[in-house]
């Protein structure tokens, strides 16, 4: 595995307040139609910020929890209303499909309601660099030869995701203060939760850095970061089941991860800058 190299980071940085122009918006694993998905925090997430190109990286709508209970509550509708008026209000907005809204992909290279539905793409940043933009999941081996098992591993991450926004809730109520989250520090501290983690983001430099580009935006793994790896600039979204975070690019190049946070926990836009990728 690649050591990563150094990258500048924005540690717990409060954004300014009121809605921010941006240039893009990368969204990923929003899993509308799941329990676990967190409509409520990221519609004000969406009326923080005024883009000029959406892009949705995958997992979107999760039929694979619709398909096991259907579930489509009004904050969920409200989302999709949203991302749509946007898309007629001259926004560009472009939907990368991921495993759990695979069905989309029989629809690549068309367009529902302004909403381009494209397979991956290269975006070009202000600053010149190229960055691939996909879900990830043809880069996860369990994924693609073992689905049965991503199931089961879907099953047991969203049950986990429940208990830590129980545990979110008690530590409001005691006063603490603070992003932490019991699926992340699974992720980071169990060993083979860690492989699978080091061995995904490799396998998405080493394929993308054949291609000739700068950098990697993408999905699927639910571990938000921006960092080096070979050269090459990793970057990861997140979700909006459990880490509630996204990546937006300011108008000079610069790619920022932020969280949004419970408004308790930051200034009253409750938006937190945490890394941050400089400029070329």
């Amino acid at each position: 595995m690649n050591a990563p190299d150094a990258m500048d980071t924005t540690a717990n940085q409060p954004l300014p307040e009121g809605p921010r122009k941006i240039r893009s918006l990368f969204l990923s694993d929003i899993h509308l139609g799941s329990r676990a998905c967190r409509a409520d925090e990221l519609l004000d997430f969406l009326k923080a910020y005024e883009p000029s190109n959406i892009f949705l990286l995958g997992d979107i709508v999760d039929f694979w929890a619709m398909s096991r209970s259907l579930y489509w509550p009004p904050e969920h509708n409200t989302v999709v209303q949203k991302i749509l008026k946007k898309a007629r209000h001259r926004v560009r907005v472009c939907l990368i499909p991921g495993n759990h809204d695979e069905a989309l992909r029989e629809y690549v290279g068309s367009s529902f309601g302004d909403i381009e539905v494209m397979r991956d793409y290269v975006y070009t940043a202000a600053d010149g660099r190229r960055y691939a933009l996909i879900h990830g999941d043809e880069y996860d081996q369990v994924t693609t030869y073992h689905r049965w098992a991503s199931i089961l591993g879907d099953v047991s991450y969203t049950m986990l995701v429940h208990v830590n926004r129980l545990l979110s809730l008690i530590r409001r109520k005691l006063g603490v203060s603070g992003h932490w989250s019991l699926a992340d520090y699974a992720k980071r501290n169990v060993l083979r939760a860690v492989s699978f983690i080091g061995d995904f983001e490799n396998s998405v430099v080493r394929n993308i850095k054949k291609r000739g580009l700068d950098g990697v935006i993408c999905g699927h793994i639910h571990t938000p970061v921006i960092k080096r790896i070979d050269g090459m600039t990793y970057i990861n979204c997140g979700d909006w089941v459990d880490s509630c975070t996204a990546i937006i690019e300011q108008y000079d190049g610069r790619m920022q991860l932020v969280r949004w946070t419970h408004p308790a926990e930051a200034n009253a836009a409750s938006a937190v800058a945490i890394a941050e990728a400089p400029v070329a």
